[in-house]
């Protein structure tokens, strides 16, 4: 997906280029449900109409699953609930929470229901579930089963024994790529994993495939074709069953880490994954195609089936930002999401075009034969009340001439996500798209593994920006392309009298959002000039001013901008 079709956020006015907004993938399209933690007033009525229409979706969800032979989807459909806050293992269910409303209001509306479809959502959910949640979604089941209502096929098979095995990786010996894959048999029915990992981003898990065992060989093949074709030769080993645990975890655990940006914060956010969208009616039916369960609910199976091997007796690999940043959960974030291969059909040589185009070249993560990113710097180790230094840096907006750009103060510490808020001060933007920093270790914003992105709130500017004259780039809006050069000018030592960050420089105004890039602020400032252009009045009101010399390029006050840095929270 082009970085232009990821469209604005903040549901503000869409620029006259983009039709409508694109949404993003990295999450599932959703609609909004019914807030059944909603401690607002609110009528009896539309509450109870809500929780009809929720119970009636689930109830959907459940033909779907009752349908299907392998309780493989079962699994995933109740793991893609189950990364919700409250019904994961370890989670507490407190007043209003996701998990205590799933337990108090849905699981008694599926129970009576009383057919196969609620069954078969409860037993998804049991299956992976842990905690109240899991009890009482496989007492209800239970006791619609002993009323008579018709199992799925799958029921039994969800309770059978996992036998693992063939377990192998694939590596190229520049280090760039390594695939990861396994076969998991139960009841007769295997099935298998395949991990795409990327050495360059602390080894994480780029991507994540379930897909028949029959069709492992073909997408191995495929991808080592590919590689073969550009001139790469990948090496396979076979791995004993703790090692191939051992290495998998660590994969999964590091993009966790870096998808520690998208968890999800509350039970707001959290509601509406229990939900799919309009265009998303029937989660993992023959309709969904391309979108696929999100990767933690892949994650979250796959996680099971490494605890039936046994437990790796060395320690996990260390991660760059292990022991500088808290509050990174397993589970949390939502980096992607990634095809699941069913045995409907589906071609297998398709569903690892994604793999495959990382090897060939195309869009996507670093491709096979380029040289590999150099691994993120870590952050510098400081006493406790050690100040950190003060980076002066001047940001340049790349096109613009004449010349427009800012000269600042910032702490060396400063997280990228809190630069991207300084930036977007000093420059006057409305933080109204979304925006990508580009660096020596790799690109970093909203994690993403579609654009090659990571998680910029664990990255200080210290660590990408790591001596005198280095720079990076901050790209906001896809569509017009503001592009800005960030140059590390000088280091300075911090004065207490000093409220950081501060402006200490600059050149002219900043160009107004939606104008269409450097070229369009152009175009723009050409028709204000000019009263008789035909769209002279209609970018006035479109600007919302009454006289054209209220937008004035020229000019530019340090204070100001400084005025509007402090503002920051």
């Amino acid at each position: 997906m082009s970085p232009v079709s990821r469209g604005r956020k903040n549901g503000k006015k869409p620029s006259p280029k983009e039709s409508a907004p694109a949404r993003r993938t990295s999450r599932p399209a959703l609609s909004s449900v019914p807030d059944i933690r909603d401690q607002s007033p609110r009528s009896h009525d539309d509450s109870e109409t809500e929780l009809r229409a929720f119970t009636a979706d689930m109830l959907e969800m459940g033909g779907v699953l009752r349908e299907n032979d392998d309780p493989l989807m079962a699994e995933v459909a109740g793991a893609t609930l189950a990364v919700l806050d409250a019904l994961t293992e370890g989670s507490v269910l407190t007043e209003g929470s996701v998990g205590t409303a799933f337990l108090q209001e849905i699981v008694p509306r599926l129970e009576a229901a009383a057919t196969g479809d609620a069954l078969a959502v409860l037993l998804a959910v049991g299956s992976v579930a842990s905690g109240p949640v899991s009890a009482a979604a496989d007492a209800a089941a239970g006791r619609l089963a002993a009323a008579g209502v018709s199992r799925p096929r799958w029921a039994d098979e969800l309770t059978a024994p996992l036998v693992a095995g063939d377990f192998q990786r694939r590596y190229d010996d520049e280090g760039v790529a390594v695939f990861l894959s396994c076969t998991v048999e139960r009841a007769g029915r295997p099935h298998a994993f395949l991990v795409h990992v990327d050495p360059s981003a602390c080894g994480e898990a780029a991507d994540l495939l379930v897909l028949p065992a029959e069709d492992l060989p073909r997408v191995l093949e495929e991808i080592t074709a590919a590689a073969r074709k550009d001139k790469v030769r990948l090496r396979t080993e076979t791995l004993d069953a703790e090692e191939f645990r051992w290495q998998v975890e660590n994969a999964l655990d590091a993009r966790a880490v870096h998808d520690g940006e998208l968890p999800f914060e509350d039970d707001e956010e959290a509601a509406p994954f229990l939900r799919f969208g309009e265009d998303d009616a029937i989660p993992f039916g023959e309709e969904d195609g391309e979108d696929g369960p999100p990767y933690e609910a892949l994650a979250f199976v796959l996680r099971s089936r490494l605890a039936t091997l046994p437990t790796p007796r060395k320690p996990p690999a260390p991660h760059a930002d292990d022991d500088e940043d808290d509050g990174i959960e397993v589970f949390g974030g939502m980096a992607g999401l990634v095809r699941m291969l069913d045995e409907r059909g589906m071609d297998p040589a398709a569903v690892a075009a994604g793999p495959l185009a990382n090897l060939t070249g195309q869009p996507g993560l670093p491709a096979v034969g380029r040289p590999p990113t150099p691994p993120l710097p870590k952050k510098p180790k400081r006493a406790k009340e050690q100040q950190a230094p003060i980076y002066q840096v001047k940001i340049g907006l790349r096109g613009a001439k004449p010349p427009i750009w800012r000269r600042l103060d910032v702490p060396a510490d400063t997280s990228l996500t809190r630069l991207h808020a300084i930036l977007q001060a000093a420059f006057g933007w409305d933080d109204s798209h979304l925006h990508v920093f580009e660096t020596p270790y790799g690109r970093f914003g909203t994690p993403d593994a579609d654009l090659g992105q990571r998680a910029e709130r664990p990255v200080s500017l210290e660590q990408v920006l790591p001596d005198v004259k280095a720079k990076i780039g901050y790209t906001y809006d896809f569509g017009d392309n503001w592009e800005h050069q960030i140059v590390l000018e000088k280091i300075l030592d911090p004065d207490p009298s000093v409220r950081y960050p501060r402006c200490t420089g600059g050149r002219r105004a900043a160009p107004p959002d939606d104008c269409g890039g450097v070229w369009g602020y152009g175009a723009l400032l050409e028709i204000l000039d000019d009263p008789a252009h035909p769209e002279h009045h209609e970018r006035l009101e479109w600007l919302g001013l009454d006289n054209p010399a209220d937008l004035d390029p020229t000019r530019f006050d340090a204070q100001e901008v400084t005025a509007a840095l402090s503002r920051l929270r």
